[in-house]
């Protein structure tokens, strides 16, 4: 079967199981609507010391960017697997970050949790 396969659909192929099995790898976890993600720590508002860039991590696995006056500037999806996020914006843009010590490091920039 997969002899007759040619090249760019088994490179989809290939893609697609990929991306399947690394979203269910273990410690993989996408904060959703789960009632027991509720609490989990990095949901919530982040922000740029300056405030200008305010990301917003919802409980249901979306996150909205906020950038100076304009309250939805970026919206999409995002993944937490221990302390690395992935961001899938909803115009197919991507990004990712890492949570050190309290601080979201994202694409150069510094935030910090707003309570």
């Amino acid at each position: 079967m997969f002899s007759k396969i040619n090249l760019p659909y088994a490179a989809l192929l290939y893609t697609l199981l990929f991306s399947m099995l690394a979203n269910s790898a273990a410690g993989a976890k996408f904060i959703s609507g789960d009632p027991n993600m509720t609490n989990h720590p990095y949901i919530g508002m982040w922000v740029t010391e300056d405030g200008h860039i305010r990301h917003n991590l919802q409980s249901n696995g979306r996150y909205v960017e906020a950038r100076g006056k304009r309250e939805r500037a970026y919206e999409g999806r995002y993944r937490v697997t221990g302390n690395y996020i992935e961001y899938w914006d909803d115009t197919g843009f991507t990004a990712d970050g890492e949570f050190i010590d309290g601080v979201l490091y994202h694409a150069g920039m510094v935030l910090t949790r707003k309570e």
